[in-house]
C-alpha cells in the first residue's frame, strides 16, 4: 500500500509536532491554527490507515483458521469483512487523489440561476440548500456571504464558504452547469420545464498568499443589506460591493453585521478569485476561469437532474447516474464528487 505514503504522512506528522513545540508557535494563532489541523487531518489519515490494515490482518487469519479447520460456517462474517475493508479502502484512495495545490483550502461558491425567471431562481435554491445539507452531512462547515432572493421564490445569486479539510479538493467537482428537468411548480397548465443553474468553486486562499492589488483599480461600493440579520441590516449600509476595473470581477458580501467585517470577507473573496486568475492566465482565457462562464443553457450542463418523466441523476463528464434523484437533493453526492475524482486521475 506505497500508494498512500505512510510513511511520508508520519515524517511529516513528527515535523509538525516539532513545528508546535518551538517557542512561539501560538504568536500567530492563525497559523498555528493551521499548522495544528494539519497535523490532525494527517494523524487521522495514518489511523485510518493502521485500523484497515489491522483489519486486513485478522481477515487473513480468519481465513487461515477456517481453511486449517474446515470451517465454511464463518463464510458470512468473511465476506462482511472483505466488504466493508474494500469501502473503506476505497475511501483512503479518494482521500489520496486530493494531491492538488488547493484540494486542502476551503471552498467559496457561487450559484447564479440562468434564463427562466422564477423557475431557475428555484432551481438555484434548490441547489444551494443541496450543497448545505451535504456540508452538514460530511462535517462541514457553511457559511453564508451574500445572498440576494428572487421575487417570487428562490434565489437570483449566493455565495457561500465551506470550511474543512478538503473542501475545495471535493467541491471544485461541482463546478459547472447544473440541469434541472421537472414539472414546474409554477406552471399552472402542469408542463414539463427544463432549467439551469451555474455553480462557481474556487479555493479561499490563505491570508500568507501575495496578490497585488492597486487600489486604484478597484471601485468599492456600500449599500444596505437585504439578508438575515434582524433590524441592523435595514439601518446602515454595512454590504459592499467591490468591483476590480481591470478584470471586471465583483464580488460582495451583507452577512456580517459590520461594514469592516463584510468589506474583510468580500477582499478575501477578490484575493481568492485573482490568484486563480493569475495561475490560470498562461493557460485559459478569463471567461474559463470560473468553468461555468459558458452560456447556462442546454448543451453545456455537466449534471442532468430529471424528475419527470423518470427520475435520474447523471453526470455528463463521468456518465455516473444514480436513479435516487431526492437522495441527491438531500445531499448524498458524495459518489458523484468520488466519480469524478478517480475520472480526472
Amino acid at each position: 500500500m506505497s500508494l498512500f505514503d505512510i510513511n511520508g504522512k508520519n515524517k511529516k506528522v513528527e515535523e509538525l509536532k516539532e513545528k508546535s513545540a518551538e517557542p512561539g508557535f501560538w504568536n500567530d494563532l492563525e497559523s498555528s491554527t493551521k499548522t495544528l489541523q494539519q497535523l490532525k487531518n494527517l494523524e487521522n489519515s495514518v489511523e485510518e490507515f493502521q485500523s484497515i490494515e489491522n483489519r486486513i490482518n485478522e481477515t487473513i487469519e480468519l481465513v487461515a483458521l477456517s481453511i486449517e479447520a474446515n470451517d465454511e460456517s464463518i463464510l458470512p462474517e468473511l465476506k462482511q469483512n472483505i466488504k466493508q475493508i474494500s469501502k473503506e479502502v476505497e475511501r483512503l484512495e479518494i482521500q489520496n487523489l486530493l494531491s492538488g495545490k488547493h484540494d486542502a483550502d476551503n471552498a467559496i461558491i457561487t450559484i447564479h440561476p440562468g434564463a427562466g425567471g422564477t423557475e431557475s431562481q428555484d432551481w438555484a435554491e434548490m441547489l444551494y440548500r443541496m450543497y448545505s445539507m451535504w456540508s452538514e452531512k460530511n462535517g462541514y462547515k457553511l457559511e453564508e456571504l451574500d445572498l440576494l432572493e428572487g421575487d417570487v421564490a428562490g434565489i437570483k445569486s449566493v455565495t457561500f464558504s465551506v470550511t474543512g479539510a478538503n473542501a475545495y479538493g471535493y467541491l471544485k467537482s461541482e463546478s459547472g452547469v447544473h440541469r434541472l428537468v421537472r414539472i414546474s411548480p409554477f406552471d399552472s397548465a402542469g408542463r414539463r420545464h427544463t432549467s439551469f443553474a451555474a455553480v462557481e468553486v474556487i479555493p479561499e486562499v490563505s491570508d500568507d498568499v501575495s496578490v497585488e492589488i492597486n487600489p486604484e483599480d478597484l471601485k468599492i461600493d456600500t449599500y444596505r443589506s437585504s439578508g438575515a440579520g434582524g433590524q441592523h441590516v435595514n439601518k446602515t449600509e454595512s454590504a459592499i460591493r467591490i468591483t476590480h476595473i481591470p478584470t471586471n470581477i465583483v464580488v460582495t458580501c451583507q452577512t456580517q453585521r459590520s461594514q469592516i467585517q463584510n468589506r474583510d470577507k468580500a477582499m478575501k473573496m477578490l484575493v481568492s478569485k485573482l490568484m486563480e486568475l493569475k495561475e490560470r492566465e498562461n493557460k485559459e482565457r478569463l471567461e474559463d476561469l470560473k468553468g461555468v462562464q459558458r452560456d447556462i443553457a442546454w448543451g453545456s450542463q455537466i449534471r442532468s437532474y430529471v424528475f419527470c418523466p423518470y427520475t435520474m441523476v447523471k453526470d455528463h463528464r463521468t456518465n455516473y447516474e444514480v436513479g435516487n434523484v431526492e437522495a441527491v437533493m438531500n445531499g448524498e453526492i458524495n459518489d458523484f464528487i468520488d466519480a469524478y475524482l478517480k475520472n480526472q486521475k
